[in-house]
């Protein structure tokens, strides 16, 4: 009987062990998770943080007993000290102390990844937080109850950090949001979308600090203020969301590692060692968009890297189909897709793109609801293959995001989407779509 062992007990780890324990329930599954949970939707704390959702229970889709029930053994509060590699061994001790080994035939590494922290003066004050696991939500939300809590700083001006400003905000604190580049949403969007978010925020009353760097923060027991390169500002809670590093300290040693210190992993998900896989956000994936090995931290690329995994695991051959890395943001009711390259991160990568940029109403002017639609579409120059698309609008536009997805993964060019059949009727488009008015601009 194959043995296979999964450390870390996350989306990528409970997507690698539900494809074993369902496809192949001969083979032994044992899970090995240092947390108290499993399977939390991390995206979704901003949404109970600021009270858009009654309650944080629906943010778990699973829990251990549905893992006991298909027959796998689970260790939770569980650490792993070490890996032994040759012997095929993981070495681990659980919350009280107790030590104990499991073998395995194949191993899973679902270590996930480990926020950024500014080793900075004054980091050790209490009220500094970070936002990754569900007790760092729990953390957040407590001293957002405190009515002595009145200036929330948040550094890092990403998905996260913009999420949780929001959710601040809607607590009723003043939010400051730091970042040391010049907008928010850097890492997705070019300028013609970010200006429209950087307005979105401050309209909305967060205050916003871009190009300052955090240098210190003050207090005495508990944060009071941080100092940046252009000034000193109150702080009763300091929300660090710079980003974060993928988790590879277990095989670090033994195996392959990228640039960024990720497990460098193959289509099947395997690393150096065949006998070994690294899922989520601790390994790479392949970017269509790039057509290269890359990094890109998401829950979805998560979930689908376990899959992959688990089916090879159990005796599916099955090659990943590589991501373009689809991500949305939805903050004060301005909705942002985004999908592959934009034209600033398709340059700092080499590649010579174009794009195509239109605007316009989502429906005719005749209707009662209606909201303009921001839509770039990025190609290669050489081979005019699409790249990337980002769109913006306060209506519903996510869906849209999920064809450019595809039509990168499957090297659609620009010229073809020109003439794509796409539907029209007034209560969801217009007859000239903005997708086609767009590529039909292309040069």
């Amino acid at each position: 009987m194959t043995k296979t062992v999964i450390v870390g007990a996350n989306h990528a780890g409970v997507a690698a062990a539900n494809t074993i324990l369902d496809n192949a329930p001969d083979q032994e599954v044992v899970m090995i998770d240092s947390n108290t949970n499993l399977s939390y939707l991390g995206c979704g704390t901003a949404l109970w943080v600021g009270r858009q959702i009654d309650s944080y229970e629906g943010l778990f889709y699973t829990k251990k007993e549905d893992f006991e029930n298909k027959g796998a053994k689970i260790f939770m509060e569980t650490s792993v000290d070490h890996i032994d590699f040759i012997k095929k061994t993981v070495h681990c001790q659980t919350k009280d102390g107790q030590e104990f080994t499991e073998t395995y035939d194949k191993l899973v590494l679902a270590t996930g990844s480990t926020p950024i922290s500014p080793k900075i003066p004054g980091n050790d004050l209490q009220n500094i937080q970070f936002l990754k696991r569900f007790q760092d939500g729990q953390a957040v939300d407590h001293i957002l109850g405190d009515d002595t809590t009145k200036n929330v700083a948040v550094i890092g001006a990403g998905y996260i950090g913009v999420e949780i400003a929001e959710a601040a905000k809607r607590r009723g604190k003043n939010v400051l949001l730091f970042d040391a580049v010049d907008r928010a949403l850097p890492n997705y969007y070019d300028t013609w979308f970010t200006d429209d978010m950087d307005k979105n925020l401050a309209d909305n009353g967060i205050e916003l600090h871009f190009g300052e760097l955090v240098q210190e923060y003050k207090g005495t027991d508990k944060v009071e203020a941080i100092v940046t390169t252009k000034g000193e500002y109150k702080a009763d809670l300091v929300i660090n969301a710079i980003g974060f590093l993928p988790n590879a300290k277990l095989g670090h040693d033994h195996l392959e590692l990228f640039k960024n210190g990720a497990y460098l992993v193959d289509r099947h998900q395997q690393t150096s060692d065949p006998d070994v896989y690294a899922v989520g956000d601790c390994a790479t994936v392949y970017s269509n968009a790039l057509q290269a090995t890359t990094y890109i931290a998401l829950a979805t690329n998560a979930i689908r890297s376990g899959l992959v995994a688990g089916y090879n695991i159990a005796g599916i051959p099955t090659e990943s189909e590589g991501v373009q890395g689809s991500n949305g943001i939805s903050i004060f009711g301005l909705n942002m897709v985004s999908t592959g390259l934009s034209v600033e991160a398709a340059e700092k990568q080499g590649l010579e793109v174009a794009y195509t940029d239109f605007e316009d109403l989502q429906r005719p002017d005749f209707m009662k609801e209606n909201a303009k639609v921001k839509i770039r579409i990025v190609y290669e120059v050489s081979s005019r293959r699409i790249v990337g698309a980002q769109l913006s609008s306060r209506e519903d536009i996510a869906g849209t995001i999920h064809m450019f997805s595809l039509a990168i993964a499957e090297q659609f060019t620009i010229d073809k989407l020109k003439l794509l059949d796409i539907f029209f009727l007034p209560h969801f488009n217009q007859p000239y779509n903005y997708i086609t008015m767009a590529a039909l601009q292309a040069k």
